[in-house]
Order: C-alpha cells, then sequence, then structure tokens
C-alpha cells in the first residue's frame, strides 16, 4: 500500500484511512455531510496524489493524443485543459482524463488512480505508431507528483495569498505554471471535481509538506477542512459527474454515457473507434446514461435495478446517495429506450421495493 506525500496529516487529523486505487487514503474525517457542505460554501482540501500523470513530448505529440483520446486536442492551446476519454477499439472506454497543453510539443495527461497501470500499458501500446518512444516521448510521472484540489467558493481568494500570479479569474478548465507557497515549477489548474469552483494544485512530492503546510495556512481564516473521498464522491454526483468504474467503463460507450460532447467528429481527426461512435451518434443507442429523483424516500445504489410501473426492468443504476444539498435520493443510471425524456416516471427496486422516482437533467445541484 502507497503513502502520499500527505498520509501523514491525514492521520494526525483523525482521518479514517482506507484502502484505494492501491494508496492508503482518507475516506473521512468529521464526517460525510459535514465536509460536503464545507466545500459547498467555504474550501475543502482533498489529497488526489493518487491520481496518474503522464508527460507526452515531441514533434508527434499530438497526432499521437488526436488518434488515442475522443476528444479534438488541436482545438486547446497554451494553458488549456480539456476533458476527454480513451475509446477502447470495442465501442467502450479505457478511462476518462484530462488532456493539459503546454505547448505544441508538450502535453500532461491526468487519468484515474485506480487505472493508471492500465491507462499507461494502453498509451505504450499506441505509441510506436506515431515514432514515439516509453521513457522519452511517453513518461510516467504518476509517483513524482503530489496533487492537492483546494475547492469551494472562497479556495481562489484564499490561495492567492500564496502567489504574486494573479489566479482569481481564471477561467475554468485553464492552468498556470508559477511560483506558489516558495515552491517553484507549481503547475495551478481550474479543472476541479466539485462544481464549487476552486483549483488543482501540483508539485514533486518533496515539495508536499510545505504546500499542505502553506494551503492550511492561508485558508485559516475562511473555515479551511480536510475533505475525504467519500465527500468528493458526492460532491461528484450532485454535478453529474461521472466516475469510472461506476457510470462509465470498458462496456459503455461515450455516446451511450451522455459524453457525446467530448467525441468529435472533425475532419481529420481519425481516433480510436470513431466509425463505431458516428454510427452510434447518426444511429441511436439502445440504452442512455440518465440522471434521476427519488420521489419516494429512499437511497439509491450501484446495481440497483430500474423498473417500470409493470415491474419490468429497463436499467441499473450506476450511482447512487443521499444528496447532503437537496436532502433527497438522486442517482444516475443506464436506461432503456422510451424512458429518457425529463419527469419520466421510473421506480427503483431497494430491498425489493420498487420506489418512485422520476429522470431529470443534469446537473442535480446548481449553486
Amino acid at each position: 500500500m502507497k503513502n502520499t506525500a500527505f498520509t501523514e496529516f491525514h492521520e494526525e487529523a483523525g482521518a479514517r484511512m482506507v484502502p484505494f486505487a492501491g494508496y492508503n487514503m482518507p475516506l473521512e474525517y468529521t464526517g460525510i455531510n459535514d465536509e460536503h457542505l464545507n466545500v459547498r460554501t467555504g474550501i475543502g482540501v482533498f489529497d488526489v496524489s493518487h491520481m496518474g500523470e503522464f508527460w507526452v513530448t515531441g514533434p508527434h505529440a499530438l497526432a499521437f493524443l488526436q488518434h488515442i483520446t475522443s476528444n479534438d486536442v488541436s482545438a486547446l492551446v497554451d494553458g488549456k485543459v480539456q476533458y476527454s476519454c480513451f475509446p477502447n477499439g470495442k465501442g467502450g472506454i479505457v478511462d476518462d482524463l484530462l488532456v493539459y497543453r503546454f505547448n505544441a510539443t508538450k502535453y500532461l495527461l491526468v487519468v484515474n488512480a485506480a487505472n493508471t497501470e492500465k491507462d499507461w500499458n494502453w498509451c505504450v501500446k499506441n505509441a510506436p505508431a506515431f515514432g514515439l518512444v516509453s521513457g522519452k516521448d511517453l513518461v510516467n510521472a504518476s509517483d513524482n507528483i503530489a496533487q492537492l484540489a483546494v475547492q469551494g467558493p472562497l479556495a481562489m481568494k484564499a490561495m492567492q495569498k500564496l502567489t504574486k500570479t494573479p489566479i482569481t479569474g481564471m477561467e475554468y478548465y485553464t492552468f498556470k505554471e508559477i511560483d506558489f507557497a516558495g515552491i517553484k515549477d507549481v503547475i495551478l489548474s481550474t479543472t476541479g471535481y466539485t462544481g464549487a469552483g476552486g483549483c488543482e494544485i501540483y508539485v514533486k512530492n518533496n515539495d508536499g509538506p510545505k504546500l499542505w503546510n502553506a494551503v492550511f495556512e492561508a485558508g485559516e481564516e475562511f473555515g479551511i477542512k480536510p475533505t475525504g473521498l467519500a465527500a468528493r464522491d458526492t460532491l461528484r454526483l450532485e454535478m453529474g459527474y461521472c466516475l469510472y468504474g461506476n457510470d462509465i467503463n470498458d462496456n459503455t460507450s461515450p455516446i451511450e454515457a451522455g459524453l457525446g460532447w467530448i467525441t468529435k467528429f472533425t475532419g481529420s481527426k481519425d481516433f480510436i473507434d470513431k466509425d463505431l461512435l458516428l454510427k452510434q451518434k447518426n444511429e441511436g443507442v439502445d440504452k442512455k446514461l440518465r440522471g434521476f429523483v427519488m420521489i419516494d424516500r429512499g437511497i439509491p445504489r450501484q446495481h440497483y435495478e430500474v423498473v417500470d410501473s409493470s415491474g419490468n426492468i429497463i436499467g441499473e443504476v450506476t450511482s447512487g446517495t443521499m444528496s447532503p444539498m437537496l436532502k433527497q435520493g438522486i442517482g444516475m443510471a443506464y436506461l432503456a429506450k422510451g424512458f429518457w425524456k425529463p419527469d419520466t416516471e421510473i421506480f427503483i427496486r431497494i430491498r425489493n421495493k420498487d420506489l418512485k422516482a422520476k429522470v431529470v437533467n443534469l446537473p442535480f445541484y446548481n449553486k
């Protein structure tokens, strides 16, 4: 089990530690609801050092990324970030990821912790066709980088205290390379997985303790709190953000998952599964990922069956929780045709009872 650069701080803060993606990670500190509400109204800090980071460099970097990812990487400019996915050649998804463009020949890929090895192997497998050499043009930096996600409406105001570079006006999905908290070569981005605003801060592992102390000192007047994986999940679900392994996987296509907006069929972009996904886009699919809210009282969970009014199975829940902000059960599910429109009545089978719910557009929560 790996530790991050911040593990000792989690333990000192009394976090409930659990194994996650091969790491010893904090699940919660003061409780899910307390941490969730603090991020929505103030500032919470997540240790996301378990995420994977790959550098892609050289004159063929763009061509490689255009082939291996679904989104149009050529649309990026320096300092911009793009959400995308790796199609798997069979109509499914290897992983979803972020693509950072530093310049025309230098990119950073940020991938999910549980899929880091799988994603790396996928990249290495596809790299030779574009002349990329593993260890030179394609570098796995995952074990060398520590990352904090500082999230909430007061996050940027607090973090501005730690740098002379203006950051409070940064646009969503952008990044800067800055001096931060007395640390050189810091990457600060505004991509977030909570919908509450804020930033992610990337540093070398040995700068981790210095970063943690500075962030918490700067945020003290704003009620900053460490936040665990459990609240991270409820926050992302309120926004309708997909979680790999729950809402998307090797057997779900980006079209089925409602990720057509990151699947770009531009003329010169010849990416993996392009023809298959274009066919799905044009001809339609048999199931789609949709959001729902509970009408009857109940908490939906992954793998619960979704049925119609006659008890016929029409889908399966992929993610579900009790929303701390809405005080209502919410979830996402793959649903059969005919049950996709907002306000469509469906039922979630919870402990052998069919509880009424309705289909809604995402996100569930609008601040």
